[in-house]
């Protein structure tokens, strides 16, 4: 009986047994034309541990009867890669096809390991397969990536893994040894999510446990009781870092609390710094909610504050509480984009003068000049205004703000329109 973990003893041998990723190897997946030719070309596999990269890259080369050479990027140099190819030179009388190369976790290559790859892969004397978690368009250099097709690699759902846990415990010697008859596969995706590899193995663990404790059963509270707990997916310096962080302010933006505070739980629980979701929540309460709810600047403000002065665990509360109050303010952006409209004019008006009459006098020799003269100090007329023009000559008319659909807005607009109607609702007139 071999002592290699389930998910090894369960590896596919042969490629129509391979679980999942249709649209790269299923019958109408991408590379089904290819391997029709008995032709492999480059590839990228990017995806998270236990969809079967390194399984699908060892059982397309048998596919195209391509010899195979497997390489971790963590443990390997230029001299591993280079005698690779040295040796695949060699070969080519044998295999005109060339070699596949298999380099796991290739985004830990530098610059320089990577470029050796180049001229090798250009003239087919190798097929690189690489597989990688972090994203290959930060990566992978660009010279390589162009020079390979690049396929993402998705979790594994429930109807993949469950016939692949009832294959193991009909047929693996180990799982039939410790008696047990029924297990509740669903419990366990659920502490493993889309990971293969993890899947099996935690139920060759729970069956193990089962056999200890003479159960012959694996029901879902035994799974609760005994799986091991899964850490989260969240990279702090990766994907997940960026990806979570944009559905969490996305669904602020889009006002639903509710995936609003399950992607903070997620932030949190992977351990990310509170005080970079803090700022996330500033960032939304300006751009995003604005001028239709002022207030909801000043909260994600004190909310900063009371993460800093806090820490965790008891930083998720403010967090919680300012997270779900800008989800459920109203939203607009207006503010964001009259200040990127007004940047836009300085960019192509470039330094135009400054009105005369706004501009300042400290001097007797400026106030002979005119500066300052014939501004109109709005404090000395009715409501604290007067109609005169602020903008400098060939700017005026400009709308850099325009009111957006909301109850404060709108009463914005309601008092600027009582004020500039008499003037097309801007300044003009000195």
């Amino acid at each position: 009986m071999s002592n290699a973990p389930l998910a090894e003893r369960m590896r596919p041998r042969r490629l129509e047994d391979f679980a999942g990723q249709y649209h790269v190897v299923g019958p109408q997946g991408a590379l089904q034309p290819a391997l029709d030719q008995k032709r492999l070309p480059s590839l990228l596999f990017w995806g998270p541990p236990g969809v079967g990269k390194t399984t699908l890259a060892q059982l397309l080369a048998e596919q195209v009867d391509m010899p195979f050479t497997a390489m971790s990027a963590i443990s390997s140099g230029v001299k591993d890669v280079r005698d690779e190819i040295q040796r695949a030179e060699k070969d080519r009388m044998f295999h005109p096809l060339g070699r596949v190369l298999f380099i796991d976790e290739i985004h830990r290559f530098s610059k320089s390991q990577q470029d050796a790859l180049l001229a090798a892969v250009e003239k087919g004397t190798i097929t690189l397969i690489g597989a990688t978690t972090e994203n290959p368009s930060f990566e992978v250099n660009s010279a390589l990536l162009s020079r390979c097709q690049l396929f993402v690699l998705k979790p594994l759902d429930e109807e993949h893994l469950l016939p692949l846990g009832q294959k193991a415990l009909a047929t693996d010697p180990f799982l039939q040894s410790t008696g047990v008859k029924e297990v509740e596969y669903a419990a366990i995706y659920a502490f493993t999510g889309g990971d293969a590899r993890r899947f099996l193995n935690t139920l060759e663990s729970l069956c193990l446990v089962a056999k200890n404790s003479g159960q012959t059963k694996v029901d879902a509270a035994f799974v609760g009781q005994h799986a091991p707990k899964m850490a989260p997916k969240y990279d702090r310096a990766g994907d997940q870092h960026y990806d979570i962080a944009s559905a969490l302010i996305k669904s602020i933006r889009g006002s639903d609390p509710q995936a609003t505070v399950y992607w903070l739980a997620r932030m949190i629980a992977g351990g990310e710094s509170p005080t970079f979701i803090a700022r996330r929540l500033l960032i939304a309460a300006a751009e995003d909610v604005g001028l239709a709810n002022p207030q909801a600047l000043t909260i994600a403000t004190a909310c900063f504050q009371a993460v800093e002065r806090l820490g965790m665990p008891e930083g998720r509360i403010p967090l919680s509480e300012c997270a779900i109050y800008l989800a459920a303010s109203p939203k607009s952006n207006r503010a964001y984009l009259a200040i990127d409209q007004a940047l836009k004019a300085v960019e192509q008006t470039g330094d135009l003068e400054v009105p005369v009459h706004l501009r300042n006098a400290p001097t007797q020799t400026m106030k002979e000049l005119g500066y300052g003269a014939r501004y109109l100090y709005p404090h000395d007329y009715p409501g604290s205004f007067v109609a005169q023009s602020y903008l400098p000559d060939g700017l005026d008319g400009t709308a850099f703000y325009v009111p957006g659909e909301n109850p404060t807005e709108a009463r914005l607009a309601e008092w600027l329109i009582a004020r500039w109607s008499k003037e097309s609702q801007s300044p003009s007139g000195d």
